[in-house]
């Protein structure tokens, strides 16, 4: 059983939800910032316009009326009404001024008639950050009637303070529409991510507990986006994982159960060697031309349940380095092969043939029996396969160290056998093969250093490769 530790889901203050409703508000608050420059901007001129449109109504107020009719008390209301210390409408023909006093000095003049956006921005900040209370005259055009021009003198603070109010009731509106926004989002992913995401997590932490629960575990479901496609993809990875637990236990009951067997057998087939031994002795040619095969297949059998029980020990192989000529080993390979052949019934001359294309030359490190096995595997399984003739030969790599190629003339490897080449008990191309040949060739080769690999397979036959490290 597999063991695993329990995984609290986190509280509220770490969780998924409380993180997704902080970035709301912050994201909300962030958009509100960056758009409060134009609106203040945006205030502020049309807060300057009210002002010269009221300036202009109480000049019309003044034209409209006679002069000896205009009392100063009039003319205060008039400028109380337009919050201005004087007012002035200038024309072609004429110009009319309305104050009663003579108005402080300007400190601050704002043009209209010259507008851009960005001027208005910074120009509205210097309104809310100057510091005092200067004095502000306003020169406008009148809207409907380009050549009159109206020119107002009236407290900054005024406008600051309309200004702090709006940025006031922007700030509480922002909070507003920023938590009500983060609080429809929230309940929305809320029901359909963080939920799911949320029992995908459960079902994955128990199923994580004990895997071989059925029980246990995500479960498809119907939602055809992300994570439906998530939780449709883990139910198939658990049931994968499920049906590899299983095989796993099988090969593990297999393989202690071949290693018993594989022990007593090699046991038995000890026996049936000092049995066949003696029937060499036997002075009948008949026996003798049986007795020799027989040993040999003794032999082989006797190899197959040592490798059996070494693969099932996973021990790997035991390296005696000496250094020798890699063409004697190959032609030693290539006899041993043919005597194999001859003994089932080929003529010498139509049998399969191993040749040796590797110069005397060539010497390796290595442990001769291991390599000799490797080659005598791959010539084996060569010539079970059907395959005529077997070509041994030095190629050159970029890579360093030297390769050599072991090709064939076979029908090639079917696609299975492909895919489970060096798996054990899946790669054999024979009917009954253990497929532990090429893993234990892949074995030796790795432990000397070097590799394995499938160069090529096709109709016209397979190539081996087999590296072996530089010569130190």
């Amino acid at each position: 059983m597999i063991r695993s530790r329990k995984f609290p889901l986190p509280p509220f203050a770490r969780s998924l939800s409380a993180r997704l409703l902080i970035l709301t508000v912050a994201f909300v608050m962030l958009a509100e910032v960056l758009i409060y420059a134009p609106s203040i901007a945006n205030f502020r001129h049309s807060w300057l316009k009210d002002r010269a449109d009221s300036a202009h109504l109480a000049a019309l107020a003044l034209e409209a009326a006679p002069e000896e009719l205009i009392s100063e008390e009039l003319k205060a209301r008039l400028l109380e009404r337009a919050g201005a210390y004087a007012v002035a409408l200038r024309r072609p023909d004429r110009r009319l001024l309305l104050y009663t006093a003579p108005p402080p000095p300007v400190e601050v003049t704002v043009d209209m008639r010259a507008w851009s956006l960005l001027a208005d921005v910074g120009d509205a900040f210097a309104t809310m950050l100057r510091p005092g209370d200067p004095t502000m005259r306003l020169i406008s055009t009148v809207e409907g009637k380009p050549g009159e021009v109206v020119e107002v003198i009236f407290d900054e603070a005024d406008l600051r303070a309309d200004m702090i109010a709006h940025s006031r009731n922007i700030l509480l509106l922002s909070i507003a529409i920023s938590l009500i926004t983060g609080a429809l989002l929230y309940l929305t992913l809320q029901w359909m991510m963080v939920r799911p995401m949320r029992r995908m997590t459960e079902d994955i932490t128990r199923f994580s507990q004990d895997p071989k629960d059925l029980s246990r575990g995500v479960s498809e479901t119907a939602r055809s986006d992300e994570i439906g496609v998530a939780q449709t993809v883990l139910a198939q990875m658990q049931r994968d994982l499920r049906s590899a637990l299983r095989q796993q236990e099988h090969l593990a009951a297999l393989g202690s159960a071949v290693s018993k067997i594989s022990h007593d057998l090699r046991g038995i087939l000890s026996t049936a060697v000092l049995l066949s031994d003696r029937l060499s002795g036997v002075d009948n040619p008949e026996v003798a031309r049986v007795a020799a095969p027989l040993i040999q297949s003794i032999d082989r059998a006797i190899g197959l349940c040592t490798q059996t029980l070494n693969y099932a020990r996973d021990e790997g192989p035991e390296l005696t380095r000496s250094r020798f000529r890699l063409a004697e080993l190959v032609r030693e390979v290539g006899a041993e092969l043919a005597v194999l052949e001859g003994d089932a019934g080929e003529a010498p001359c139509a049998g399969p043939k191993f040749e040796n294309r590797i110069s005397d030359d060539v010497i390796v490190e290595a442990d001769r029996d291991q390599i000799y096995r490797v080659f005598a595997n791959l010539g084996r399984n060569a010539f079970e396969a059907g395959a005529r003739h077997v070509r041994v030969q030095v190629v050159e790599t970029l890579d360093p160290g030297m390769a050599v190629d072991v090709s064939d003339d076979g029908p090639g490897l079917a696609r299975a056998a492909r895919e489970g080449l060096f798996e054990p008990f899946k790669g054999s191309v024979r009917q009954g093969g253990t497929g532990l040949g090429l893993v234990i060739a892949r074995d030796v080769m790795r432990a000397h250093g070097g590799d394995i690999a499938l160069a090529r397979s096709g109709d016209d036959g397979t190539v081996f490769r087999l590296t072996f490290p530089e010569a130190d």
